[in-house]
């Protein structure tokens, strides 16, 4: 039994399998409808002006996230909405192949978006409520593992898949399919948690009673009010602002030619670094990040944990100076970097957990990570301008300086000491 008393059932029925379920219509939305549209035909015009306005849901979800808090309870959202994604995605392909495939499937996924925005609320809520703090500790490393994995395999093995299927049905056909596939993978999974998910004692409305409108009043009023709220708001948009430029740069730099500074890697290879050697590594940090937390508590290895991210960022800027050949050097390269993201990400992660902790806990998780969000977005909009402008080598230096705002404020956040840490 868990030490909070509320279930039997192992994390590892649930967690990897809640997270990986998050991550799949996020990248269905925002990155397979790109490539699938791109194939279909679509002009680059349209494919920027109606799917960059797809990421707003995931932007704005804190403002409706204290619905989600104050009515019903967190499992009731979590499977019910992943039966919506499942259904969304059958209808996406239905909507391929019909008359007006563009405008059709475009309105699906605008669905899914806000579906799978919601889901994000209710599932980060469920967690907080499911397992204890000190288990939360232990388990974040991999629901943040597997959050990323679905990133590989919707970017990547789906579109292999299409790929694969149009010489044989041709590309509208083969997309279908795709989505077909998914959905029905989906819907096992919304079967899955059905079975599996625990049901916490303390799932329930959250609200006051007295009203939505109050509910919604108070409840960004208290995440305002916060002990330290300046401080953490200042860490969660800063603490990014290296990785928010970094992902947009990192895999063109990899691509591009030597001649024009970068490595001259082919896409195969850059799918293997970043499919095997990175999620490998990126699960050993992230478990391990978890594992030093709930043995020593949060505040005592945060600031470890901190530095265990930036110091590995250093590797970019030594690989666009010497633009080194052998495999193996860059193989080092990425699974260090990746080892050193899963400690940090795991730390920030906890992090988020610990400041929503309080009665609105679910909501204010959200206001969280909506300001995680934004702390990716803006930065990253001005990343590739910076990167043609600089020259991938003083990109890479650039960068390294984003690190220190983000280990400044991490130095003198407040976190209780046992904070993730097991009680004797």
């Amino acid at each position: 039994m868990s030490s909070s008393g509320q279930t039997s059932r192992s994390p590892i029925l649930w967690v990897p399998s809640l997270y990986f379920a998050q991550g799949i219509p996020y990248v269905m939305v925002m990155t397979f409808s790109v490539v699938m549209y791109k194939q279909l035909g679509v002009s680059k015009t349209d494919i920027g002006l109606y799917t960059s306005g797809l990421y707003l849901p995931w932007v704005l979800k804190p403002l409706w996230s204290p619905l989600v808090d104050a009515r019903g309870f967190k499992r009731t959202w979590v499977v019910g909405l992943q039966f919506l994604v499942a259904i969304g995605l059958g209808l996406a392909g239905a909507a391929v192949s019909g008359p007006w495939c563009f405008a059709a499937s475009l309105g699906v996924f605008w669905v899914m978006a806000a579906a799978s925005a919601t889901h994000d609320i209710a599932a980060d809520g469920f967690y907080m409520l499911g397992l204890s703090p000190h288990e939360q500790a232990m388990w974040v490393g991999w629901r943040s593992t597997f959050y990323r994995a679905a990133m590989i395999v919707g970017s990547g093995q789906l579109v292999v898949l299409a790929g694969k299927l149009e010489p044989r049905l041709g590309e509208t056909r083969a997309w279908s399919v795709t989505l077909w596939t998914v959905a029905g993978v989906f819907l096992l999974l919304a079967i899955w948690h059905a079975l599996v998910l625990p049901r916490p004692e303390r799932d329930g409305p959250a609200g006051s009673g007295q009203g939505l409108g109050r509910d919604f009043t108070e409840t960004f009023r208290s995440f305002f009010r916060k002990p330290g709220v300046g401080r953490a708001v200042a860490f969660i948009l800063l603490y990014r602002l290296d990785e928010a430029q970094l992902s947009r740069v990192v895999q063109p730099f990899l691509l591009d030619a030597r001649t024009s500074g970068g490595l001259g890697l082919s896409t195969e290879a850059v799918g293997w670094l970043y499919g095997t050697v990175g999620v490998g590594a990126l699960l050993c940090g992230g478990v391990l990040g978890g594992w030093l937390a709930s043995r020593y508590g949060l505040k005592r290895v945060l600031p470890w944990l901190v530095a265990g991210m930036y110091g590995p960022k250093v590797v970019w800027a030594l690989l666009a100076w010497a633009q080194p050949e052998p495999a193996g050097l860059l193989t080092a390269a990425v699974g260090v970097e990746q080892f050193g993201y899963g400690l940090g990400f795991t730390a920030f992660m906890l992090y988020l957990l610990y400041f929503a902790e309080g009665a609105h806990r679910t909501a204010h998780y959200a206001l969280a990570t909506g300001f995680m969000a934004l702390g990716m977005m803006v930065p990253g909009m001005g990343s590739g301008w910076l990167a043609e402008t600089l020259g991938y080598r003083w990109f890479f230096i650039w960068t390294l300086a984003c690190t220190i705002p983000g280990l400044w404020l991490a130095l003198g956040l407040k976190v209780e000491a046992d904070f993730g840490r097991r009680k004797a």
